[in-house]
């Protein structure tokens, strides 16, 4: 990767305290103890980024001390809403930096668009906080890899939104699967339905009051405004988002992965591990509007020492396959697993079902587990490093694959694709609009 494509975070550290030291953790362990209340700065305050809010808000042991967000009709919208629920108006700031200087705030909870979530967690690591950020873990793949190596270097506590990993119905699959229960697996498909809609072509236009237009591109490049690229449309630029294989389809992903790789170990037989082959097809075959992300997309993954894993996606019609609209399943010599947002349901060698069990997902556990984890230490159940990230991956190299249009092999050591110089330039950003410019890897 050319060192050019990154300049030192050095000017956007500058003034603010981000020392810590190889004692991170136990620092950390005294700082906040088990009975002790948990100070976080909330980013990122609409759609989703509103919802994370909502649940730590509802959490008894969590002070929300800032919000920030760079649209001040969402900001002081979600500070009366946090006043109402805490009895305490927090601080509306625009600059999460102005959070990270302060010794009380314990973690930042990330909910912004995708371009906007690796800095933020990087500079928390950096500060001593914790972090908490919403999938996937980054806009391309060496973002996720740095903000990894962050993590690690600081020692911090990193949990990614995928709340999945805490829905106890997933937790029994999980259960089901480890008992070997389906036999030999080499299989696993996940797929996506969830209906989108067309967003036009509009012509550009001006900010809507009170935003800071030029902060929530951030890194990205100076282009003029439009309503289609900003709230809620973001995802389907490649400036901002990672289409619906990282807004939709990384959940999807992640549970077929981490079933492929929990029925595998019931056998004692080598992990998938990361991908080492990508191939991906498809397109905008429906709508005719301003996206650029694919609308229809197949991709496939082969894994070491031969494993396979396939994602189907189509946003303009929702359909049930294994009657499930969106989901994930992995199939055995001797029987399946199929996956659903609210139920998972096993099957014998014959397809007869055999168990049936429903549930649903679990964002106050998922942000409960979070903190627990800030307090004893742990790796969380979304750990950023062993689960959030590898299966972010999935969802950059499939970008990567369909961006050059043939299948790509991926050395997980270095991080690259081998002999292709022209796939390559996907991993990451051509150029970051300063001051925003993301760190090597040994600048973090």
């Amino acid at each position: 990767m050319d060192r050019r494509q990154f300049a030192s975070a050095a000017t956007l550290a500058a003034g603010l305290a981000f020392h810590t030291d190889a004692s991170g953790q136990d620092s950390a362990k005294q700082r906040i103890g088990a009975n002790d209340r948990i100070t976080i700065c909330a980013m990122g305050l609409r759609g989703r980024g509103g919802h994370v809010l909502s649940t730590f808000a509802s959490l008894a042991d969590v002070d929300v001390k800032y919000v920030c967000d760079i649209d001040e009709t969402v900001l002081n919208s979600r500070a009366a809403q946090v006043a109402d629920r805490k009895g305490r108006k927090p601080e509306t700031i625009k600059d999460y930096r102005k959070a990270l200087e302060d010794p009380q705030v314990d973690a930042l909870v990330v909910g912004t668009p995708d371009h906007w979530h690796a800095l933020p967690t990087i500079h928390a690591c950096q500060a001593g906080k914790d972090v908490y950020v919403e999938k996937p873990d980054g806009h391309n793949l060496i973002e996720g890899r740095t903000m990894v190596a962050a993590m690690r270097k600081y020692q911090r506590v990193v949990q990614l939104g995928t709340q999945a990993r805490s829905g106890p119905h997933l937790l029994s699959a999980m259960e089901y699967l480890r008992s070997g229960a389906i036999g030999r697996v080499r299989f696993a498909k996940a797929w996506e339905s969830a209906r989108q809609g067309a967003i036009g072509k509009p012509a550009d236009g001006t900010p809507p009051p009170g935003v800071d237009y030029d902060t929530w591109l951030g890194p990205a490049p100076k282009r003029p405004f439009n309503p289609v690229r900003f709230h809620g449309n973001w995802r389907w630029f490649f400036d901002y988002g990672t289409g619906d294989l990282g807004n939709d389809g990384v959940h999807r992903l992640d549970i077929a992965r981490w079933a492929l790789e929990t029925a595998v170990a019931a056998r004692r037989e080598p992990a998938p591990g990361l991908p080492s082959k990508v191939a991906a097809i498809g397109g905008k075959y429906f709508f005719d509007d301003a996206q650029e992300w694919p609308d229809t997309l197949m991709v496939t993954y082969d894994f070491a020492p031969g494993y396979i894993l396939t994602y189907e996606m189509r946003t303009w019609s929702a359909y049930p396959l294994h009657e499930e609209s969106e989901g994930a399943a992995v199939y055995g010599d001797e029987g399946s697993v199929v996956i659903g947002n609210s139920r998972w349901r096993a099957f014998d060698g014959k397809g007869k079902p055999v168990r049936e069990e429903k549930g649903g997902y679990n964002d106050v556990g998922h942000a409960r587990n979070f903190l627990d984890c800030m307090r004893s230490r742990e790796r969380p159940t979304a750990d950023l490093e062993t689960v959030g990230h590898p299966s972010s991956v999935l969802c950059h190299l499939g970008n990567c694959a369909w961006r050059a249009g043939r299948t790509l092999r991926f050395d997980a050591a270095t991080y690259t694709f081998t002999g292709d110089a022209d796939a390559n330039q996907f991993l990451t950003r051509p150029e970051y609009r300063r001051p925003w410019v993301l760190p090597s890897l040994n600048d973090v």
